[in-house]
């Protein structure tokens, strides 16, 4: 016999129509039991469930009563611990980020430094000359005025000019004013910067050539640390 079923529930209320396949399962679930009354059309009268177990394919447990119901896959059975969650948590992922992120930095910030602090070092030693070459420049006016007006080269002490040690200053040992073994008269500035090997004790010279009366500059120090102007 086929058909759609009605259940009673609570001897009061009629549910349906369902297939058969819901009967069956809501017998598994255990919300109808074998004595629960149903119906479908061609029947006389309600009758129990259990009369058509055999035809549903309804097994009832030796009790008679519907088996419990399985505890929700997500809870755990009363009592127990609950196993830990599988996965990173978001504590462990920042870690684990914040790792790559150093592995892939430190190299580079390394690399940045190598370039970066030898830069750094030679712009301020080029600061420090450009410094000492605008100190000693003025004296140019000077020495060209006297070897125009006397015709001979001035020293320290004439014409205004200060004794060696007198313009000594900030990275500056002392100046002397004469005349070099080229004939020409000059300017010698010494360097003393006691902190910066490659400076300290160097000399930088201002030449005078008498016949273009233009000045040339010329030093001990490396190209890179000295002025445009001074660079042979």
């Amino acid at each position: 016999m086929t058909g759609e079923w009605y259940y009673a529930e609570g001897n009061r209320q009629r549910v349906g129509p369902l297939p058969s396949g819901n009967i069956v399962e809501l017998h598994r679930s255990g919300r109808i039991g074998l004595d629960t009354l149903v119906w479908r059309e061609g029947m006389p009268q309600w009758q129990p469930l259990g009369d058509f177990a055999a035809e549903l394919g309804l097994a009832p447990p030796a009790d008679g009563m519907p088996p419990p119901l399985p505890p929700p896959p997500s809870a755990p059975a009363p009592g127990a611990v609950a196993a830990p969650r599988k996965g990173l948590s978001g504590c462990a992922i920042t870690a684990i980020v914040l790792a790559v992120i150093a592995v892939v930095a430190i190299p580079i910030i390394a690399i940045l430094a190598a370039i970066a602090i030898p830069a750094y070092q030679e712009y301020t030693l080029r600061a420090r000359t450009q410094m000492v070459y605008a100190q000693v420049t003025p004296l140019r006016t000077q020495v060209a005025e006297f070897q125009a007006s006397e015709g001979r080269c001035p020293v320290n002490g004439e014409h205004g000019l200060g004794a060696p040690e007198s313009y000594a200053g900030k990275d500056l040992g002392q100046v002397r004013i004469g005349r070099f073994d080229n004939g020409h008269c000059g300017i010698e500035a010494t360097f003393a910067a006691p902190g910066a090997r490659q400076l300290d004790g160097k000399a930088l010279w201002l030449d005078l050539d008498p016949a273009s009366g233009e000045w040339r500059c010329s030093s001990e120090l490396e190209d890179r640390y000295l002025p445009m102007d001074c660079r042979g």
